[in-house]
């Protein structure tokens, strides 16, 4: 199970109203994760700051694949109703009087749209702690989709993070990340973001549509398709659409034809008289009468029997005649 590294809000969205903290009774976590946790319910409840938003920079791991979409514009519609009810979390920067976000990319982008000040938490975090925390937050605040969470493992994983830092990151056994890695290293990223996260979408059907990249440009069906779609289709329905018409290119997709050997057959003295054609489904003798007329004459009249002789002799020699 991973660490929690910080007192979990509520689930309901990014604006829930996060409940007092309260004091502190459980039994500590050992070594840096369980005081960083001890250290944010102190935050949380005494160091909440108003921060102007151009002063942090949006930087980081990325976590979503969208932060300018619809959710975003109901967001900042509900924070201009009724104020930013949960704080985000930001680091300081090497530069004065910058901040580099820690968690609360959505939040922090709707606040943009609406303008004025951002309610932040400061704190000096390393690399390590601040993918702690972004990656647990975003997990219990606004589940990342599977393709999301995948996209996450990967730059981890580039970015040389330990696998049990990303483990944590993501409350994810080391199972459960070669599983969102194994699918994504199969699919052309391009694929991803034509479909976007795709809520609601797992692990099976990410990996069916990648093994359909074996038989079909799923790029290219997938961006005619989408092309098609009105401009408000959802994420989840455009991967659906896109499966849907790369799984029917694979089936109407034709067979490589099998390959054809024919041999030419010549007499003692190298003349040719024909043809003989092998296929996977049968054996063909080809006689052109105009270069053999009379021989080919002769063979229209005795092939049936010489045909009836052969077998008979082929029983004979393998013993299935008796």
């Amino acid at each position: 199970m991973a660490r929690n590294i910080f007192n979990q809000p509520p689930k309901e969205n990014d604006q829930a109203i996060a409940a007092p903290p309260a004091p502190s009774k459980a039994a500590k976590l050992p070594g840096s994760v369980g005081g960083l946790r001890d250290s944010l319910r102190e935050i949380t409840a005494n160091s909440i700051r108003d921060i102007d938003p151009s002063q942090i920079d949006m930087d980081g791991l990325r976590d979503r694949l969208v932060l300018e979409d619809g959710g975003i514009d109901e967001l900042a519609k509900s924070i201009g109703k009724h104020g930013q009810q949960v704080p985000i979390m930001v680091r300081p920067s090497s530069q004065p009087d910058r901040y580099r976000v820690v968690y609360g990319r959505r939040r922090l982008a709707a606040i943009r749209k609406t303008g004025g000040m951002v309610k932040a938490i400061v704190r000096t975090l390393d690399d390590e702690a601040s993918l702690l925390a972004q990656g647990q937050e975003n997990n219990l605040r606004l589940d990342p989709s599977f393709i999301e969470k995948s996209l996450f493992i990967k730059d981890m994983q580039e970015a040389g993070y330990k696998p049990s830092v990303i483990q944590d990151a993501l409350g994810l056994t080391r199972q459960g990340v070669s599983n969102h890695r194994v699918v994504l290293d199969q699919l052309p990223l391009k694929v991803v973001e034509i479909i976007g996260p795709a809520h609601g979408i797992g692990r099976r059907q990410w990996g069916e549509l990648a093994t359909l990249s074996k038989r079909v440009d799923i790029v290219r069906v997938a961006k005619e398709t989408l092309s098609r779609l009105p401009s408000e289709t959802s994420s989840a329905e455009k991967f659906q659409a896109a499966y849907l018409a790369c799984s029917s290119k694979a089936r109407v997709a034709k067979k490589p034809a099998k390959q054809q050997k024919t041999t030419l057959i010549k007499t003692r003295d190298d003349a040719a008289i024909g043809t003989l054609s092998v296929t996977e489904k049968a054996i063909a003798v080809k006689i052109v009468r105009k270069d053999n007329q009379e021989f080919s004459q002769w063979f229209e009249q005795h092939a049936e029997a010489s045909l009836i002789k052969l077998f008979d002799q082929w029983q004979d020699e393998n013993g299935s005649g008796k």
